[in-house]
């Protein structure tokens, strides 16, 4: 159940980046004057940002929920899987900071996007990493 539902995440993100590749095509070959164009591309790229903030909140909610999760089934680990249980552990502690931060940042409107995509890409990592774990 859980893989479906990130299945049709990836189907909604995949649909969603078409969809403003081929508005920004659209834009960008359209008969319009310069400055109609440049406030066409601001608001796409408003859109975009906010996409981009959903996903990392909903990244950042669902390592709080895995990490939950990890805290419950440490104790069973042996010795060698919980020392590499434990990393991954740690690099979701990091990983759900920095969202926290970046999505912070990005509601104030202090974030760039690097940033952003950086702390998506890290988010989205440690989220695979902790899955793998807890799926064993």
């Amino acid at each position: 159940m859980a893989r479906d539902k990130h299945v049709g995440r990836k189907i909604a993100i995949g649909s969603a980046v078409a969809g403003t590749v081929g508005y920004l095509a659209g834009i960008l070959t359209a008969p319009k004057s310069g400055k109609e164009t440049r406030k066409d591309i601001a608001a796409e790229a408003g859109d975009i940002k906010g996409s981009l903030e959903e996903q990392l909140r909903d990244l950042n909610v669902e390592l709080k929920d895995l990490l939950a999760e990890a805290k419950v089934r440490t104790i069973a680990l042996s010795a060698t899987a919980r020392k590499e249980f434990d990393e991954a552990v740690v690099k979701a502690k990091d990983a759900q900071n920095k969202a926290a931060t970046i999505l912070k940042s990005v509601k104030a409107g202090e974030a760039d996007d690097p940033e952003l995509n950086k702390a998506i890409k890290q988010a989205r990592q440690a989220k695979k990493n902790l899955d793998k774990y807890l799926k064993q």
